[in-house]
């Protein structure tokens, strides 16, 4: 595995859960980790509630968008080089993924879709914080692992284990 790990955090839309996840990789990686993100059926645009949340939370925000997965997968025959690729939601998870250049580890993290939610201003904010939450549980989880000592198998079991068992955090 390279130094730093780059990792690829995919969903759907890559409005939402995906891009919380970039942000918060990058910003406490410190370095160590590259985060990007992607989606099969991209909006077209970041959900204003995902840069409110991150705002809020004081995660810097760089400059985010909304893209499709094949910028990663190496359509024109190059490869960014990926380490590891996490979905983030359950159609991610279910949908066929493109070959992946250089075979990544790849793992399933299940974040209930904040912008699903309907409601009060204060409801869907609220929505947004807990898959901020529960994003942050599992890239701290993540941030810990010895992930250049690891083989393949073990680190691909170790990720699973955190979408499913996520460390405790508190966020500010």
């Amino acid at each position: 595995m390279q130094s730093p790990c780059h990792v690829l955090f995919l969903c759907t839309g890559n409005s939402a859960r995906s891009i919380l996840a970039e942000a918060l990789l990058n910003h406490l990686g410190q370095g160590r980790f590259i985060a990007h993100s992607a989606g099969s059926q991209p909006t077209g645009q970041v959900n204003p509630l995902a840069l409110v949340t991150l705002e809020q939370q004081q995660i810097p925000v760089g400059g985010p968008r909304s893209k499709r997965w094949d910028e990663f997968a190496g359509a024109d025959g190059s490869s960014r080089g990926m380490d590891i690729i996490i979905t983030v939601c359950h159609s991610a998870a279910g949908e066929v993924c493109p070959v992946w250049p250089g075979s990544p580890v790849t793992a399933h993290w299940s974040i209930k879709d904040p912008v699903g939610v309907t409601g009060s201003d204060a409801t869907r904010r609220q929505a947004f914080l807990e898959a901020f939450e529960a994003l942050h549980a599992r890239i701290q989880g993540l941030i810990a692992l010895p992930v250049q000592k690891l083989d393949r198998v073990a680190l691909k079991r170790r990720l699973n284990e955190l979408g499913e068992h996520p460390p405790e955090t508190v966020t500010g």
